[in-house]
């Protein structure tokens, strides 16, 4: 069943997803060679408890972190560990925050020092998926119509889109209908209404689009060893457009990136 929003439940929905985008901003700050995943993990739930949040995943069907870290040919749900980051790494994380009884979910993959020029386009190009998928988040389409937006974008630029894993509508529960897949057919699926809330996040390979899990039971990775990349917002569908929840702006800061 999907769940419409009032506009003050919206507005939690905001907070809960700002406060999703600061923690990322405090992570942003850190990611450099050398850098233990663990420690960014530590430094996103400081910053949620101290704020009056819950870490969404921790402890979410036995998740044991606060922050999905993926790193390289890692498409999501990487457990944070003791490896330190190297120069050339790209590294998707994913943070969730349930705060006001409302959950706030999204992700961003960045760059460890200088990667190589076909993965900073994969970045680049998962990113502009993001927002294709959003422009069609309006009243009176449907969810096809975002899905196949961000399946046009990719597959146009070579890149092979993960099937088995979609976005999501959000809410009261971290997983709510409707599913949103990043590939399929314009005018199929759910109607898009307003007071939906979405987690739209293309999760994009710079191979082929198969993936396998790796026997912790979480870390998800591309079948050929390529990278693959990740970003996620939450969108709100207010007077017939899409309206972002979440924020880049803190990351953007925190990497010197002039918008």
């Amino acid at each position: 069943m999907i769940y419409l929003k009032t506009r003050e439940e919206i507005e939690l929905m905001r907070e809960s997803a700002l406060m999703v985008s600061r923690a990322l901003g405090i992570v942003a700050r850190e990611i450099k060679p050398g850098v233990i995943p663990k420690q960014l993990d530590k430094l996103a739930e400081q910053y949620i408890r101290d704020n009056g949040g819950v870490p969404a995943f921790k402890g979410y069907r036995g998740f044991p972190a606060t922050l999905c870290i993926s790193i390289n040919q890692a498409v999501v749900h990487g457990i944070p560990g003791d490896k330190p980051l190297k120069e050339g790494d790209i590294i998707s994380v994913d943070c969730g925050v349930k705060k006001n009884g409302y959950y706030g979910d999204h992700a961003f993959s960045f760059a460890v020092g200088e990667i190589k020029p076909e993965v900073r386009k994969l970045l680049q190009i998962t990113k502009e998926c993001l927002y294709k998928g959003i422009e069609q988040a309006i009243s009176g389409n449907r969810i096809g119509d975002i899905s196949y937006a961000i399946q046009q974008h990719a597959e146009s630029n070579g890149y092979g889109v993960v099937r088995e894993l979609v976005g999501h509508g959000l809410g009261k529960s971290l997983h709510e209908d409707p599913e949103v897949p990043n590939y399929g057919k314009r005018g199929d699926g759910p109607k898009l209404k307003d007071g939906m809330v979405l987690a739209i996040e293309p999760m994009i390979n710079l191979g082929k689009k198969n993936i396998k899990q790796l026997e912790d039971g979480w870390t998800i990775i591309t079948a050929d060893g390529l990278p693959s990349a990740h970003f996620e917002h939450d969108v709100a569908i207010i007077d017939g457009k899409p309206e972002i929840l979440s924020s880049f702006a803190y990351i953007e800061e925190a990497l010197g990136v002039k918008n």
